[in-house]
């Protein structure tokens, strides 16, 4: 294997980390309901500092990325989550998980600023590979509930903690001992983009897909971290935290099958035009949500996933063309930034308005951001097409 191949392989396994070790507390917090004695809509408020951290960071990362040496940088991502789940691990109080979950927070805002540039770097195919990248992000969202149920039932909370803990401590190690910082000087990296922008083009996408990453953060976090609650109250009652988990897991996969389906369409048709689309089955996925209970809400669900996954995807395809390989990590963080600063607020919507309406209150606030996100998909869209015909002669979307 080429160092080009094993980065992208370590890239990949970084980003499946990076969404498995953020999930790990939202399916814990329904067993620690009963042992603590407290509400879910308390306990999941342990995990707001790690969420908002998850999208602060990404900012100064993102910066650092752009001036440092990248694959250093995906070094200390592997080892301070490595830390930072054995710190909740062995947490002796519930502050002391806080905190611990805050650190993960921080660490785990590493990847999206460095990682996605980084790949784009290595890429060959770029719609392929961002596809598979996006991938083994959606397999570590879906594997998180199923795997740390069954973690937890066998053998306590606390080893779905330290289990994790171990995998990134040994990814770090190997990815170190295998390669090297060939191709990642910062001063080897283009300062053109693809596709250049005027001054006016550059804002007016900026702006637009300001609102894009602020809402379908929004979108993204809410379904991810209550997926495992929505199941227990309207799939089926009284069933083992087990099942609810690999129910949830299901449900997730199919972002995979979707992200590997875009993949291929962004090579063929213009990926701003794809945006738009996704945006579409998005919305639908969320409003049918809402109705719908028993198996109905797996298919509604699955839906919505299918478009919240794809269209990460799509934008990291957009962003790269217009953007050069020097100025990557800081528009990466700051789209990171929006789109996981509302973490937090995503955890406070859950928190609030579950105890007041249920889950069908949560997801019509989740519509109206879905709403919001295919309104600025679409004058992204428009603004990119414009664009291109004014620009130079067409090339590969993907390319």
């Amino acid at each position: 294997m080429d160092e080009a191949k094993r980065q992208i392989a370590f890239i990949n396994t970084a980003h499946f980390l990076d969404h498995y070790v953020l999930l790990i507390f939202p399916t814990v917090v329904i067993g620690l309901e009963m042992e603590l004695g407290r509400s879910y809509a308390e306990l999941i408020l342990l995990s707001t500092a790690c969420f908002v951290a998850f999208g602060l960071f990404s900012l100064p990362w993102g910066w650092l990325g752009d001036h440092w040496s990248r694959r250093k940088l995906i070094a200390i991502f592997f080892f301070g989550c490595a830390v930072s789940l054995a710190g909740a691990a062995f947490a002796p109080n519930m502050i002391m998980l806080a905190v611990a979950l805050f650190a993960l927070g921080i660490f785990a805002a590493i990847y999206h600023p460095i990682g996605t540039p980084k790949l784009i770097s290595h890429a060959t195919d770029r719609g392929r590979d961002l596809a598979r990248n996006g991938v083994f992000g959606n397999l570590g969202v879906a594997a998180a509930p199923g795997l740390t149920a069954v973690i937890a039932a066998a053998v306590g909370w606390r080893w779905a903690f330290a289990v994790p803990a171990l995998a990134c401590a040994v990814a770090g190690l190997v990815y170190l001992w295998t390669t090297s910082e060939v191709g990642d000087k910062a001063a080897d990296r283009a300062r053109t983009a693809e596709m250049p922008l005027s001054f006016a083009a550059a804002v007016a996408i900026f702006i637009a897909f300001a609102f894009v990453s602020f809402s379908a953060g929004l979108i993204f976090n809410i379904i991810t971290v209550a997926i495992p609650k929505i199941v227990d109250e309207r799939f089926a009652q009284n069933i083992p935290l087990v099942l609810i988990g690999s129910v949830a897991t299901t449900v997730l996969l199919v972002g995979g099958i979707a992200q590997l389906a875009v993949g291929r369409l962004v090579s063929k048709y213009p990926p701003h035009l794809l945006f738009v689309a996704l945006g579409v089955i998005q919305l639908i996925g969320v409003v049918w949500s809402m109705y719908a209970g028993g198996y109905a809400l797996l298919v509604a669900l699955a839906f919505a996933i299918a478009g919240i996954y794809a269209q990460v995807t799509v934008a990291d395809v957009v962003i790269a063309r217009y953007t050069a390989d020097a100025w990557r990590g800081r528009v990466y963080s700051v789209r990171f930034f929006l789109a996981f600063i509302s973490s937090g607020a995503a955890i406070g919507i859950i928190s609030a308005l579950h105890g007041r309406g249920g889950f069908f209150v949560v997801l019509g606030v989740t519509a109206i951001c879905a709403v919001v996100f295919l309104i600025a998909a679409g004058t992204v869209a428009a603004l990119a097409n414009r664009a291109e015909s004014q620009g130079a002669p067409r090339v590969q979307p993907a390319e």
